[in-house]
C-alpha cells in the first residue's frame, strides 16, 4: 500500500472528506489532494499527526513505524 493509499484509506474510514481532513490537520485541500494522487507527500510533522490519527482508527498498528521513514528526519 503506497503512502497516498494509506492517507485515502485513513479519510474514508474516518468518514471525512479532503477539505475535512485538510482542516483537522492545518493544510488545505489542495494539499490532501495532492498527497492521495501522489503527487506530493506530508512533511515530518503532518506524518507525525497522520501517524496519530491511524493509531486512533486503528488502520495500522505498526503505523508510527511505516508512516515515518527514519531516514527522512526533517
Amino acid at each position: 500500500m503506497t503512502y497516498a493509499d494509506k492517507i485515502k484509506k485513513l479519510r474514508e474510514v474516518m468518514l471525512v472528506s479532503q477539505s475535512e481532513l485538510a482542516e483537522i490537520l492545518g493544510v488545505s485541500f489542495v494539499t490532501v489532494n495532492r498527497w492521495e494522487n501522489g503527487k506530493y507527500e506530508p512533511t515530518i510533522k503532518i506524518k507525525r499527526k497522520l501517524s496519530d490519527l491511524f493509531k486512533e482508527h486503528e488502520i495500522d498498528k505498526y503505523s508510527k513505524y511505516i508512516l515515518i521513514d527514519k531516514n527522512n528526519r526533517h
